[in-house]
């Protein structure tokens, strides 16, 4: 029965995507993240903020997790298909694939007729870099390596959380990662009082990221891209990244579309040296967005049909 609802739910995230107008719990968490840290994130001293990060992110996750747990269990209380139907729903907002199709494709759209003003604009809901002064060529490659990375975030991590132990699972994961996006910053103001959210990040990503950078290779066989390059490159250029996971699905789909990705980016006008990753194989096309979207999609599909076909067998 799970199998089927892990189906649904991400069928229902294909077709719904992430409207504004519905309720999430990632807005929910956002806003619990936010309330805590005015309450907690005062003093200077390193000690004091990562003991108070620590509660803040250890507090937000087992909410989140208890809160769908009690959700979950209420609504089988009242009846059987109040429950599926609680825990397909729950499920869904874990995933995120119709709206990374839609952001990029968005952008892709603005680049094609010319507007690399409203492209620039549209790039920097997805990214944390500076967007102002990107060019063309730049704005793809940013796409590109958001692509790559919400490939794990957004869809294969979700995902495996959910096979693993559905939505109760699925929404700790969640937390997680929203916790990182908030707090899990290298700058002075989060650098301790962060510290503790972004390693368990890099933590609950450990397994998915390197499951992503196969099933990116795989996709891109598929393709017909070049899934040896994207597996050499995987191989080669994965540590170069400064996180310990997002450079496997980054790595693999550089080596797979031809491109290098990361590289030197600015942050709120600070300049920050990356290492590049993969080589130059051809120009940064436009359809280069699309190719990736598509890697992306294909690898959605072989996990959820790996994933339900394992719990199936079990």
């Amino acid at each position: 029965m799970e199998s089927l609802n892990i189906t649904l739910a991400y069928f229902l995230d294909m077709v719904l995507g992430d409207p504004r107008w519905l309720p999430h719990p990632v807005k929910i968490m956002g806003r619990l993240i936010t309330f805590l840290e005015d309450k907690l994130r005062s003093g200077q001293q390193a000690e004091i903020l990562r003991i108070r990060g620590a509660a803040l992110t250890l507090i937000v996750v087992g909410a989140s997790a208890f809160s769908a747990y009690l959700v979950l269990a209420s609504m089988r209380k009242i009846n059987p298909v109040a429950g599926s139907a609680t825990w397909v729903f729950l499920a869904y907002t874990c995933l995120a694939t119709k709206d990374l199709l839609v952001h990029a494709r968005a952008i892709s759209r603005e680049i094609k007729v010319g507007n690399i003003f409203e492209a620039r604009k549209k790039l920097s809901r997805i990214v944390g870099r500076d967007t102002e002064l990107l060019s063309e060529s730049e704005i793809i490659k940013a796409t590109v390596e958001s692509v790559a990375e919400n490939t794990n975030d957004g869809i294969i991590a979700p995902l495996f959380y959910l096979i693993l132990g559905g939505p109760v699972l699925g929404i700790a994961y969640k937390a997680v990662n929203t916790l990182d996006s908030m707090l899990g910053h290298k700058d002075e103001k989060y650098m301790h009082f962060g510290w503790f959210s972004a390693r368990l990040d890099d933590i609950a990503n450990f397994i998915p990221a390197r499951i992503s950078g196969l099933l990116i290779a795989i996709s891109s066989f598929i393709l017909g891209k070049d899934s040896k390059n994207s597996l050499k490159v995987m191989r080669k250029d994965r540590n170069k990244h400064p996180s310990p996971n997002n450079g496997y699905p980054e790595a693999a789909m550089a080596g797979a579309l031809g491109i290098r990705l990361v590289g030197p980016s600015t942050y709120e006008g600070w300049l920050c040296i990356k290492p590049y990753i993969g080589e130059d194989k051809g120009s940064m096309q436009l359809s280069l967005i699309e190719d990736a979207l598509t890697i992306a999609f294909i690898s959605s599909i072989l996990m959820l049909s790996i994933g339900v076909g394992l719990r199936w067998i079990i």
